[in-house]
């Protein structure tokens, strides 16, 4: 079967080019810029750059003019909160109303990655629905764990909460090539796993909602250190240098080799 390089260095005669979208703090957009400064200093330098960073937030909370103004980056803030706000809709409406507004709002971002010749979006913490294309994501759960009925099991804003609950003894982060779903598409990457530490058993633990919120939040920054920020960089890298392919029903391919779980750091 045909396969396809998500971005094919050799093909396109240059480096890949990445806009960073993102929401609040930005963290991974950090790591990211820490590793195309990392690979400026190897032979051949980086095979991939960050042109410009997109926020969906202009009240503040986000980081990214900080992260843009200490780089040298463009920026750019178009708030959707304020943007739902003014038409009297819910940011998480997936009605028909609630999409045709965010394609509207996304119309905006889409002028920017054309402007720039843009080949991916990274979603660096972005946490709105999105409905552009060529989008890396980083998840922090398991996505080649699929329920009976064959749907990934921890997929949302709740993964680790769910992944604890559920008994799980570890928690991996995942990177995937988004579609239209939450958390559907090809899986890319999975991360080494941290292991689940509970203060008690977990059936108390379930009981004490405020304790069981702390160990949550516990393991969800642990993961983002251990998972997010070495799986994040490591694929859009991998990317970059033609080594992610698919073929026309979307499965993954590393080296040309089928990965049907996703490229593993543990072996």
């Amino acid at each position: 079967m045909k396969i396809t390089p998500i971005f094919d260095p050799q093909q396109m005669g240059r480096v890949m080019r990445i806009a960073a979208f993102m929401s609040g703090s930005g963290t991974n957009v950090m790591r990211l810029l820490e590793r195309e400064r990392e690979l400026e200093q190897e032979p051949g330098g980086s095979p991939f750059k960050i042109i410009f960073i997109f926020s969906d937030r202009s009240d503040g909370v986000s980081a990214g003019e900080k992260i843009a103004l200490d780089t040298g980056i463009p920026y750019f803030s178009y708030d959707i909160r304020k943007f739902y706000s003014l038409k009297g809709l819910k940011r998480t409406s997936l009605t028909p109303e609630g999409m045709s507004a965010r394609k509207k709002f996304d119309s905006i971002a889409f002028r920017l990655i054309r402007a720039f010749d843009i080949d991916i979006i990274a979603l660096a913490g972005y946490m709105s629905y999105l409905t552009l294309n060529r989008c890396v994501n980083v998840h922090p759960g398991d996505l080649s764990i699929f329920t009976p009925d064959g749907k990934r099991k921890y997929v949302g804003d709740h993964a680790v909460a769910d992944a604890i609950a559920n008994g799980e003894t570890s928690l991996h982060a995942s990177t995937i090539w988004t579609d239209a779903g939450v958390d559907t598409g090809p899986l890319l990457m999975v991360s080494n796993a941290i292991k689940v530490e509970l203060p008690f058993p977990l059936p108390d633990l379930l009981k004490d909602r405020k304790a069981f919120k702390k160990v949550v939040d516990v393991h969800q920054k642990r993961l983002k250190e251990i998972g997010d920020w070495n799986i994040f960089p490591l694929t859009v890298e991998m990317i970059a240098r033609g080594r992610f392919s698919l073929d026309k029903n979307n499965s993954v391919y590393v080296d040309g080799h089928p990965a049907p779980k996703g490229y593993r750091l543990e072996k």
